[in-house]
């Protein structure tokens, strides 16, 4: 009798201090970020590379050059090109000038002189007598008047070209040759631009993949760029447990580097397709059970986080009142409250 109250007892303070019930969840995952690999939009040989490995860039900022000893003297020729055919084209438009009209007008005026000359010669040889003028005379007036009259019919259609200027099919073509030569100049101008690579996003230089003298090519990558704006954990929650969580409800995010400094950070995305659970994360439900993808982003203005760090998030009762003031970002795809 005295074990048995002695177990009644133990078992009765145990009831009253036994431990609180929690509700929190508690996942696994590894943080990740965006990366991109950098690569040349020509192919042409690497004059530099202005970055090391784990330097801090900004947008727009160069990164690497290739050689463009000959594309600059092509750009040159291009422009003495497209010069030359715009002055040609201005000619066109322009038509005929008054000097070249009032040309025209002088030899046709010379030329209609010739021909009344000419055929009045031939007129007075024909009225002669046949033994005054000889046959041979008498031809070689007529051929004279005749060639004088054509010289007259070619310098009125030389002036009638100069009144009405050139043909508009000839504008035509010598604009469409301008605008062929203008596109080749300004494809060799973004050639020369494009000789610069530049940072797509503030971020950090994770490596060098080629280095100063080989040959690049849109499809070979020179660095690999990380951002550094949008981080999140990776993590996976189980089906049970899926109605525990939505998007922008607040979490709390801890490192085995930082145990005692957690980050703040909300959820920006769940999966709406389950899937098996992945070899590299570990939870506490067995493997084959079905989970769901889930994207918690975090912010750390202090840069602790790095790629593929393992990390543990937390999310205590009480987090859904956070969700009420959720907003969507399209830019980055997250849900931030």
């Amino acid at each position: 009798m005295a074990v048995i109250a002695l177990v009644g007892a133990a078992g009765a303070w145990w009831y009253d201090h036994r431990p609180a019930e929690t509700t929190e969840l508690v996942l696994y995952g590894n943080v990740d970020l965006r990366q991109a690999s950098l690569a040349f939009n020509g192919s042409e040989r690497i004059a530099a590379i202005l970055v090391e490995e784990g330097n801090v860039v900004r947008s727009g900022q160069v990164l690497a050059k290739l050689d463009t000893n000959r594309l600059q003297p092509q750009i040159d020729q291009m422009e003495a090109i497209v010069g030359a055919q715009k002055a040609a084209l201005d000619r066109l438009r322009n038509g005929s000038r008054p000097e070249e009209i009032a040309q025209a007008r002088a030899n046709l005026e010379s030329a209609r002189a010739d021909s009344v000359n000419a055929a009045a010669q031939y007129e007075r040889r024909r009225a002669l007598s046949a033994n005054a003028v000889s046959q041979q005379d008498l031809d070689a007036a007529k051929a004279l008047a005749e060639t004088s009259k054509a010289k007259l019919d070619v310098a009125q259609s030389a002036l009638a070209l100069s009144l009405a200027g050139p043909r508009s099919e000839d504008i035509a073509q010598a604009d469409a040759q301008l605008r062929g030569s203008q596109a080749q100049l300004a494809l060799a101008r973004r050639q020369l631009v494009d000789a610069e690579l530049l940072a797509p996003f503030d971020g950090v230089v994770r490596s060098r993949l080629m280095e100063p003298g080989e040959m690049a090519s849109p499809s070979r990558p020179v660095l690999s760029l990380a951002m550094t704006g949008t981080k999140w954990v990776r993590t996976y929650v189980a089906e049970p447990k899926l109605g525990q969580v939505r998007s922008g409800m607040r979490m709390q995010v801890t490192t085995d580097s930082f145990p005692n400094q957690p980050l703040e950070g909300w959820i920006g995305f769940i999966s709406p397709v389950a899937e098996f659970t992945p070899k590299t994360v570990q939870t506490e439900d067995l493997r084959t059970s079905l989970v769901y993808e889930m994207r918690v982003f975090v912010e750390d203005p202090q840069d602790r986080l790095r790629l593929g760090m393992p990390a543990t998030v937390k999310m205590l009762p009480g987090a859904e009142a956070a969700v009420a003031n959720s907003a969507a970002v399209p830019e980055t795809g997250k849900v931030k409250p």
